[in-house]
């Protein structure tokens, strides 16, 4: 493994590992026993985008095993003064041990792979947001004991988050049905490869009902993503995919309730969802820390 880039990227195998080492990981944590793996590592971190968790759990996560990380604004870099994303990526390379990015455009994480000799990591781009979703499925596997034959209802856009479910129906075997509006569907690329190559079924409707029937986990995101403000008339659009009682009360089952956070609460999901028994969210944010300290030991030790 040399960049986490997207999940498809890798193997069923590379990705159990991944998990199975978080966990470990997590454990450690848990009895107080330090993991350091990473003494005098160098991790740059580069947000063109703003964060809460992406920030906080990288820079906490190579703290903890014993290295360091830079943050990186647009101000830091001379990339936003005409410095090509290959030279900016030649440079880190001299000076580091991994680069992690978070930006509005996938092709500068992709651009910025082919160029690095050190790993670059993923932590969120326009098309996809990998290391959310393996953090997911830790969580999942925590809460059901496994991931295999788990059914999964994604409500709402068809956004970064959406995509990277997609794409990892397609190295997990759990089944997804995505619910979105018409018009805020995901990648078209990525959803076709999802339905040809996943492991379960993998489909695709408008109605938030016939989505969370039968579900035993039930996700959603923001309605609208960071610099996508306005595209939509978000309410009109997304109102009947709120995670709210009525929906949840719709389920045969008691689906356990998981967002990537922010949350716009009253939006997408209602306080009495987010703040009621079946919620999870809280240890899905925390086990951002637990999966990408795993990764950094992969990719950097």
């Amino acid at each position: 493994m040399k960049h986490f880039i997207s999940i498809y990227d890798h193997s069923s195998e590379e990705l159990y590992e991944l998990l199975e080492h978080a966990s470990r990981i997590k454990e450690y944590q848990k009895k107080g026993r330090p993991f350091i793996t990473l003494s005098e590592k160098v991790l740059f971190m580069i947000f063109e985008k703003p964060s809460t968790r992406t920030r906080i759990s990288f820079e906490v996560g190579m703290l903890q095993l014993g290295g360091h990380a830079l943050y990186l604004s647009p101000r830091d870099l001379q990339m936003g003064r005409g410095e090509t994303i290959a030279d900016t990526a030649r440079v880190l390379s001299r000076y580091g041990d991994g680069i992690m990015i978070r930006t509005f455009s996938h092709d500068i994480v992709k651009e910025l792979a082919e160029n690095a000799s050190i790993p670059v990591i993923n932590g969120l781009s326009d098309l996809l947001h990998p290391c959310q979703i393996m953090s997911d499925l830790l969580t999942i596997k925590e809460h059901l004991g496994r991931i295999d034959k788990v059914k999964i209802a994604y409500l709402g856009d068809g956004n970064n988050v959406c995509n990277s479910w997609l794409n990892a129906s397609c190295r997990f075997s759990f089944s997804l049905t995505v619910a979105t509006p018409k018009t805020r569907k995901p990648d078209e690329e990525i959803l076709k490869r999802a339905i040809k190559e996943a492991k379960e079924e993998v489909k695709i409707t408008d109605d938030p009902y016939d989505a969370v029937k039968d579900a035993d986990i039930l996700y959603t995101d923001v309605w609208e993503s960071m610099g996508q403000e306005g595209t939509t008339a978000k309410f009109a659009t997304f109102r009947k995919f709120q995670i709210n009682d009525e929906l949840l009360a719709h389920s045969q089952k008691s689906p356990l309730v998981m967002h990537c956070l922010p949350a716009h609460r009253g939006e997408e999901i209602t306080d009495s969802v987010m703040d009621g028994k079946n919620s999870i969210v809280w240890d899905q944010a925390e086990n951002r820390l637990h999966f990408q300290k795993a990764l950094l030991d992969k990719l950097l030790s």
